[in-house]
């Protein structure tokens, strides 16, 4: 499977990909049996997602007979370190520290999670800074007022 950082899939994409990561290889008919009940979609609806997810190269498909049967063509590690990315250049590099705050009080986390945030924390504390500079241009941000 090859590692594709610029593939953005959606909401709605994604909860297609999760049903194809779970299984590995999956038929549209399993992917609409998964996914009938969960968003109340209609079968044509998740074709129609599925169809663009093989657009987008997340998707291989491969006939077999009268169907398709679907596998992905992107990680699903991979897609959750684009959607992070997304998340963290929406906002400026001095909020981060809070967002992953909030990330954290907002999840629910098992004690190896805990000991493995508590490590990697301590990790980080030897090359972090004071402070962190902000990254964003002039009237991004509220703390462009003090430094830009």
């Amino acid at each position: 499977m090859e590692t594709i950082t610029s593939i953005k899939i959606t909401e709605a994409e994604w909860e297609i990909m999760r049903v194809v990561w779970a299984s590995g290889t999956v038929t549209s008919r399993e992917i609409v049996k998964v996914l009938e009940n969960k968003k109340q979609w209609k079968a044509a609806t998740i074709k129609t997602l599925i169809g663009r997810l093989v657009d987008k190269k997340a998707l291989m498909t491969t006939k077999d007979g009268n169907k398709f049967i679907y596998s992905a063509l992107v990680t699903e590690e991979n897609s959750m370190e684009c959607y992070t990315d997304d998340i963290f250049s929406r906002v400026c590099d001095k909020q981060r520290g809070q967002l992953i705050a909030n990330m954290v009080m907002d999840t629910v986390l098992s004690k190896s999670d805990i000991d493995r945030l508590r490590k990697l924390l301590e990790q980080k504390e030897m090359t972090a800074l004071d402070e962190v500079p902000c990254n964003c241009i002039a009237g991004q941000c509220e703390c462009n007022l003090s430094h830009h």
